[in-house]
């Protein structure tokens, strides 16, 4: 049987999203691996439009995607959760009693979180140019991760 692999970040639009479609695409058509993601509060909004453009710039079409919200029944059936950050890893830790590494931690062997643009540039509505630059960053860094985590995925699992 498959294993299972599920990011999980705030509203499952933009990290956890990103990271589903990077490991999807680096892991290809076949795979042992089945590859999700999820929310700890995910409610319907649309992807941003320079998220999807720079995902369909990498060749991964995120227009079929559908958010959804990390629920007790996700969490049983998935043998490997990696959180975008740490309030993602908190969350799993006190309300569903399980521990989970960080993004980075599984990619590079580095606890550092993957920050929302809101963390990482508080007053980013002031900027729009650097909030696009920061966007655009964070799906390229996990973007160029996606190698190295699936080379480490069978030290977690």
């Amino acid at each position: 049987m498959a294993k299972s692999i599920l990011f999980v970040c705030t509203g499952n639009i933009f990290r956890s999203m990103v990271a589903e479609y990077a490991v999807r695409t680096q892991f290809g058509s076949v795979s042992q691996y089945l590859v999700e993601s999820a929310g700890i509060e995910a409610k319907p909004q649309t992807i941003h439009p320079v998220i999807r453009a720079r995902l369909i710039q990498k060749g991964a079409d995120p227009s079929a995607h559908v958010q959804r919200t990390l629920t007790q029944e996700v969490i049983e059936r998935i043998d490997l959760i990696i959180a975008m950050g740490q309030d993602h890893r908190e969350f799993i830790q006190r309300r569903f009693d399980r521990t989970v590494p960080l993004f980075n931690e599984v990619s590079f062997g580095r606890e550092t979180p993957i920050l929302d643009l809101h963390e990482a540039l508080p007053n980013w509505e002031h900027d729009l140019g650097r909030a696009r630059e920061y966007v655009e960053s964070v799906v390229d860094h996990i973007w160029d991760a996606a190698p190295a985590l699936v080379a480490r995925l069978p030290h977690f699992l």
